[in-house]
């Protein structure tokens, strides 16, 4: 008996001591999964958002040893009645204003300031896209419609298989893909525990095989198209996003801070949706599309590339909201009005024809609701109007 009580502790001992050796090797990863499983919790959402590096694996975006572009202020903008409502509605953190490239309105809330490098979430799909463009232009890919596996052989053999450039730009991969925030077990939830725990997203990529429909055919908002695009400009220039990113669009544009970019445990960009940009540089790019690719007399995109990016290109419903490359063109829009969108209500509005950009910062956890979305589109009219007196 005293024998197998001395076993039973000694195991105890033993699995204890493995716990702490565990632990201890595994820290980093424990530490990310449970800041990741409190990411969204409502008392600390507005920090989180503000501080993404102490939840993921991060890298910079390095802006370059040139000057800071100025970015001047105009007359203050009398901003619409519903205004103050909706900023307390929506959790908002920040709302700048350009009209004509000055600064008309700038306001920060929940604590936040101008040095905050704020989480994009989709936006940054945006920026990819305007990357891919650059790209194009430079001839590192040949043609939208080659097909992604060409770049990206290790997508063979699975949902890829017959999708396009073209089709992964439009969201119209076919590619079955769960992208309900609020399931635990959704693609999209499974997806940031594979970032959160130093996983691989290219191998998790690749190991989606189901699909719902012939690529091409069919539009459905599909987050992971977006990492595949990441993985074709990869494979074709063998470098990496961020030194792309910093070299074509972030050093050019002059910004203030280095954004950041979320990895995952090898340090790929985290392209979908990790890019830290503060409020300002959110501008001065916004600013720069709605200039057509143009900033501070150079070329940096072509203007090709963003009339075509930004047209309602992809098989969308008729009369529901339009997508073109990575693009939101919603729905009422007239030319030269779009936007780059991502969850909690990040916006950057573009509104080329009145010469408005508009970037608002948010923590909304109502964001998902029926007529959220129609609702904040509707209060960037307002504002486009009031800058017209």
């Amino acid at each position: 008996m005293r024998k197998v009580v001395k076993w039973a502790v000694r195991a105890v001992i033993a699995l204890i001591i493995a716990a702490i050796v565990v632990g201890f090797w595994k820290r980093e990863e424990i530490t990310r999964l449970l800041a990741v499983n409190t990411l969204f919790d409502e008392t600390r959402i507005v920090d989180n958002f503000s501080n993404m590096h102490a939840a993921f694996l991060t890298v910079p975006v390095q802006r370059g040893d040139g000057p800071v572009s100025p970015l001047t202020t105009g007359n203050s903008l009398s901003m619409p009645e519903s205004y103050a409502d909706w900023v307390v509605d929506r959790t908002v953190t920040s709302v700048l204003v350009l009209q004509d490239g000055n600064i008309v309105h700038e306001t920060y809330y929940q604590g936040t300031s101008a040095e905050d490098l704020r989480i994009s979430w989709s936006v940054a799909k945006s920026y990819l896209s305007i990357l891919f463009g650059i790209l194009v232009d430079e001839g590192a890919i040949a043609s939208l419609d080659d097909p992604v596996t060409k770049y990206a052989p290790t997508l063979a053999g699975g949902a890829y298989d017959s999708a396009t450039i073209r089709h992964v730009l439009n969201m119209a991969s076919g590619v079955t893909f769960d992208e309900d925030y609020l399931d635990y077990d959704s693609d999209i939830n499974r997806m940031g525990r594979v970032l959160a725990l130093g996983g691989r997203m290219d191998e998790f990529a690749a190991g989606l095989t189901d699909t719902f429909a012939p690529a091409g055919e069919t539009w459905k908002y599909t987050s992971i198209d977006t990492h595949v695009i990441g993985m074709v400009i990869r494979g074709a220039t063998g470098r990496s996003i961020p030194d792309l990113m910093s070299e074509k669009l972030i050093a050019p544009l002059g910004l203030e801070q280095s954004p950041l970019y979320l990895t995952d445990g090898v340090g790929v960009a985290f392209v979908l949706g990790g890019l830290n940009i503060t409020t300002r540089d959110y501008a001065r790019f916004g600013q720069m599309i709605l200039q057509n690719g143009a900033w501070n007399g150079q070329q940096i995109v072509p203007a090709e590339w963003v009339a075509a990016s930004t047209a309602a290109s992809a098989p969308t419903q008729a009369g529901n909201v339009g997508y073109g490359y990575q693009w939101w063109i919603p729905v009422g829009a007239t030319e030269g009005q779009f936007m780059g969108r991502g969850i909690y209500g990040q916006y950057l509005y573009i509104d080329q024809q009145v010469g408005v950009v508009i970037v608002t910062t948010a923590a909304d956890r109502q964001f998902r609701q029926d007529g959220i979305n129609t609702g904040n589109i509707d209060m960037f009219r307002q504002i486009v109007a009031a800058t017209k007196g």
